[in-house]
């Protein structure tokens, strides 16, 4: 099972994850995770549901790359939001283990 983190807030969990090498961001390639998820491994998963607005949930992924990068995802489930990068990393989640699900 991929170990799930439970922190207060999303910068708990940021400031977690980079002290243990995360430090890569992945937003910024999402289009590269969404075309090539093989190359990805799901390490960590942490999930956060504001404590004001149930909508504003986030999802933190600690992340490998093939090409040997450590970093994060962030990701938001709100209502209105279109992640695909996101779903794919969920997906790759749960069929590496069947066990991390979110």
């Amino acid at each position: 099972m991929k170990p799930t983190y439970h922190y207060t807030t999303v910068i708990e969990a940021l400031e977690d994850l980079k002290e243990k090498g995360f430090t890569y961001d992945f937003n910024i390639h999402q289009d590269d995770i969404k075309a090539n998820p093989h190359k990805y491994e799901v390490k960590h998963v942490y999930r956060y549901e504001g404590d004001t607005d149930p909508g504003e949930e986030s999802v933190v992924y600690g992340i490998s790359s093939d090409s040997g990068e450590n970093g994060v995802f962030v990701a938001g489930f709100s209502a209105n939001s279109d992640n695909d990068a996101a779903l794919v990393l969920e997906k790759l989640c749960i069929e590496s283990s069947g066990q991390c699900k979110l």
